[in-house]
């Protein structure tokens, strides 16, 4: 290769001389007459004149320019060989949904894919990959590879605008088989979906374990003070076991609606065939609560057009999101007195229900999460209330299968509107 390249560079050269063969004809003509009609000490200021006429009929610049010509003409090769190479895989990696680049033994990016754009943004050919890319570890992996030619892999993590994890991996191109300049594939693996769902999944399990660990101890706690110092004390004995009732019932809720998220996941991906009437179905939630609105002290009001209004999905899973939402509203905004269902069916809009209270609202902050697994604005209130942390949890698995939104709004001292949206 390297002697190729020096006799194309000397042949560029010569190729430069004899194109100004008739300025060194005459140049050689005017030093021989020189030699042979002047004397001897004429002969070295001749050749000298010879020269400087050589130099003058060629050009100072051709001898210069033939090596930078070379030079030029190299990197003009080279670049064509690197889009030569390019042209054989951008057609195949251009419709991936991972993030691709391809880089060359500079780190320099000379393509990005559809989904490299969507997820980092445009990068000019021919700039840096640090210029987007900053994380340390990522860049030292990519000089190992590029330096050794080995294949690595690490982890890197993007921040904004959200958080995104992703497994990365650069490997020389199975194109270098050719000849040509090194190119190398850098690729990204979206994993923050998994790693999402495995901290939720911890999360869950903890929540849970905690969930059923307060009840248990108390139980155990009554148990053995009734064994022992209550032995025949009958009124601590009839408290206690009250107190283990409710216990035993909080227990019973939480195995209950435990299940129920299983069984929804379970079916996540079946969409619900039946029709279902909604002004039966929220009469009947209605009719159900009255028993606990009374209790508290709230009244129930339901707002249904006349007629059908039905919509596509399962009655008992449906009968269970306004039950849910219902009774959170009668106890959570039991201070407003009043809870309003709306059953909205406009023509050429979708069909909504509205479940609104008049109580102190949730702050912004907690309205996001509200339907996270065990995610409470008040602890103390959600036992107080004999809730288990897993009634909107359940609403949005119910309502995703019945491919529904919940849309919470909230304004403190005003009242907060769960509204579904199908």
């Amino acid at each position: 290769m390297a002697v190729s390249e020096s006799g194309s560079t000397v042949g560029r050269y010569w190729g430069g001389l004899r194109r100004s063969w008739l300025p060194i004809l005459v140049v050689t003509l005017l030093a021989i007459v020189a030699m042979t009609e002047l004397r001897a000490p004429y002969v070295p200021l001749a050749l000298w004149a010879g020269a400087v006429l050589a130099i003058l009929a060629i050009g100072p610049g051709s001898v210069a320019k033939a090596p930078k010509r070379a030079a030029v003409q190299e990197i003009d090769e080279e670049q064509a060989v690197s889009e030569s190479h390019i042209s054989g895989v951008r057609s195949g990696l251009a419709v991936l949904d991972t993030p691709v680049f391809i880089l060359d033994r500079n780190a320099s990016v000379l393509f990005e894919n559809n989904a490299a754009e969507r997820a980092f943004g445009t990068l000019p050919v021919g700039s840096h990959i640090s210029g987007r890319l900053r994380s340390p570890g990522l860049l030292d992996v990519i000089r190992e590879t590029i330096a050794t030619g080995q294949p690595n892999q690490v982890e890197h993590s993007e921040r904004l605008p959200s958080e995104r994890v992703f497994v990365v991996s650069i490997a020389l191109a199975a194109a270098q088989e050719q000849a040509g300049p090194p190119l190398y594939i850098l690729s990204f693996r979206d994993i923050s979906e998994l790693r999402r769902i495995d901290r939720m999944r911890s999360d869950f399990v903890a929540n849970a374990s905690h969930e059923l660990r307060t009840p248990l101890a108390s139980l155990r706690g009554f148990i053995e003070t009734m064994q022992g110092p209550a032995r025949d004390d009958p009124k601590a004995r009839e408290r206690f076991l009250g107190i283990m009732l409710d216990q035993a019932t909080r227990m019973s809720r939480l195995v209950d609606d435990l299940m129920s998220l299983s069984r929804l996941e379970l079916r996540a991906n079946i969409a619900p065939d039946q029709k279902v009437d909604l002004v039966p179905l929220l009469g009947h939630v209605r009719d159900s609560l009255l028993p606990l609105a009374e209790e508290l002290g709230i009244e129930i009001n339901l707002h249904v057009p006349d007629g059908k209004v039905e919509v596509t999905g399962d009655r008992d899973e449906l009968v269970q999101v306004f039950q849910n939402l219902v009774e959170n509203a009668c106890k959570y905004g039991q201070d407003g007195k009043v809870v309003d269902v709306f059953l909205r069916a406009e023509a050429g809009k979708p069909v909504e229900v509205g479940v609104v209270d008049k109580g102190p609202g949730i702050p912004a902050e907690h309205v996001p999460r509200l339907t996270e697994r065990f995610y409470r604005v008040s602890v103390a209130d959600s036992r107080s209330k004999k809730g288990t942390g897993l009634g909107l949890a359940i609403v949005k698995h119910i309502l995703t299968r019945h491919r529904a939104r919940l849309i919470i709004r909230s304004e403190l001292e005003v009242g907060t509107d769960f509204t579904v949206r199908f």
